[in-house]
């Protein structure tokens, strides 16, 4: 199965995913995130990312990595509070 693209459907609130032979893949992002434990800004960054970059969310959904997705993300943030906290102590 070839992929030619992937779109966010804002209507459905899913990812629309379509094949080279024909075929159509509906992700439904309600659905694949509601046992998904997020912050409020790693529910941001996957609401980002569904739009931005869908076919990349299909491909961590489809693998079974969004949750790890979402922890390395709030691993991030907490990396650059942190980072921005020490930098304004050092002054």
């Amino acid at each position: 199965m070839r992929t030619i693209f992937a779109e966010y459907n804002p209507k459905r609130n899913s990812i629309d995913v379509y094949t080279s032979v024909g075929y159509m893949l509906r992700i439904d992002c309600w659905e694949a995130e509601k046992d998904l434990k997020t912050t409020s800004g790693s529910d941001c960054a996957l609401n980002a990312l569904a739009i931005d970059d869908p076919l990349e969310y299909a491909r961590l959904y489809l693998d079974g990595n969004l949750q790890m997705w979402v922890d390395a993300e709030d691993s991030l943030d907490i990396f650059l509070i942190l980072n921005k906290y020490n930098s304004l102590n050092n002054y």
